[in-house]
């Protein structure tokens, strides 16, 4: 039998590896083991709980500090690998569990795939440290499994092989499919919808974060009757000035954190979306949701360029100036709803399986085709 582990540790990778790893329990030609490493605690366990996951291993967080959990993270996943004999370990994406994770197959040789490989802004500030992790990440990583052509072309830009590199989608389409059709979400308003905002990314704290709740403070202040849904990530730096600019608005609705469910929901429900997510430009086209990105780059540029998304960073003006045009050109909003979805089409996670597979030896059909240009 073969021995996969899949390592994970925040919210969205959860969201990403859950088709994988229901994929691969299905296929049964592998003993699958789901790791925790603790990374996110209470966010995790929820998103767990969405996908009917219930962790194999779980790691203990060492402490509060980034040191702190990757020296305890590293040591434990340490005693993992040397527990039985691995012949594979999967990561996704960009946080500090997928480095580790990637790091404690690399010292025990042990082949690393790297789901959502390739996305780069070039920039190793923004978005700090995610731009690092994954290039070098990349640089350790026998299966690149990047989600677009554009993410494809990066890596083969960085001198990886094309032997090692092969584009799926990206499996965060397989997950909003999975949760549509058993957990019924849809589209449950009329009218308009409400505007989602959510804000977290760490470039933005400080000024950022005071210039985007001003302007939606006066988006609020000039569209009485527009409902303005806001989940308010736990950090106190981004809780502080939310409740200090926002709380007392009457159209402007605070709330904790959304799970995995409720969060599609919402989306499924909005007229648009205010983010600095780079999950959320990739889910909000989905349901035919306009997204305007409150940064000055982004890792995927394939929404702006399909036209579901717009850059216009985090200033005060360029937020309501924005805002108030999709507001009243209909024509412009209609054609970021149309735009479609350029980051796959649900099909990545079968994808996927069917190259590790091949790689081990096991008897398969042939992995499907693209079903839209990606």
């Amino acid at each position: 039998m073969n021995n996969i582990l899949l390592v994970s540790g925040t919210r969205p990778e959860i969201i990403k590896l859950a088709p994988v790893y229901h994929a691969l329990k299905t296929a049964g030609w592998a003993d699958v083991q789901w790791l925790h490493t603790g990374q996110h605690d209470d966010m995790a366990t929820q998103i767990l709980d969405c996908f009917d996951i219930s962790p194999d291993i779980t790691l203990e967080r060492g402490g509060s500090s980034l040191l702190d959990f990757s020296t305890a993270c590293r040591q434990q996943l340490d005693a993992v690998m040397t527990s039985r004999k691995w012949s594979l370990v999967l990561v996704q994406g960009d946080t500090e569990s997928a480095f580790q994770g990637a790091l404690a197959a690399f010292y025990h040789r042990v082949p690393l795939a790297h789901v959502e490989a390739g996305l780069r802004t070039g920039n190793l500030d923004r978005p700090f440290p995610e731009e690092g992790l994954r290039q070098m990440i990349s640089r350790i990583t026998r299966f690149h499994f990047p989600p677009t052509e554009r993410a494809r072309v990066a890596l083969q830009t960085e001198g990886i092989a094309d032997e090692h590199i092969y584009l799926t989608g990206n499996t965060v389409i397989d997950a909003q499919h999975w949760t549509c059709e058993r957990l019924g979400v849809k589209r449950r308003i009329d009218g308009q919808g409400h505007l989602l905002v959510t804000v977290h990314r760490r470039e933005n704290w400080g000024r950022d974060v005071d210039e985007i709740c001003h302007a939606i403070a006066d988006i609020a202040r000039k569209q009485p009757t527009l409902q303005i849904l806001f989940p308010v990530h736990l950090n106190p730096v981004v809780q502080g000035p939310v409740h200090a600019v926002l709380g007392n608005i009457a159209n402007v609705r605070l709330t904790a954190p959304l799970d995995y469910t409720q969060m599609q929901q919402a989306l499924a429900d909005a007229w648009l979306v205010l983010t600095d997510s780079g999950g959320l430009q990739e889910e909000a086209p989905t349901f035919g949701v306009p997204v305007l990105v409150l940064r000055e780059e982004t890792e995927r540029p394939e929404a702006v360029e399909a036209g579901c998304a717009l850059l216009i960073g985090a200033t005060r003006s360029a937020i309501v100036n924005e805002v108030g045009r999709l507001t009243n050109d209909h024509a412009a909003w209609e054609k970021m709803s149309r735009a479609g979805n350029p980051f796959g089409d649900g099909k990545a996670s079968q994808r996927i399986v069917g190259v590790l597979a091949g790689y081990l030896g096991i008897t398969r059909e042939a992995e499907p085709a693209l079903a839209v240009p990606v």
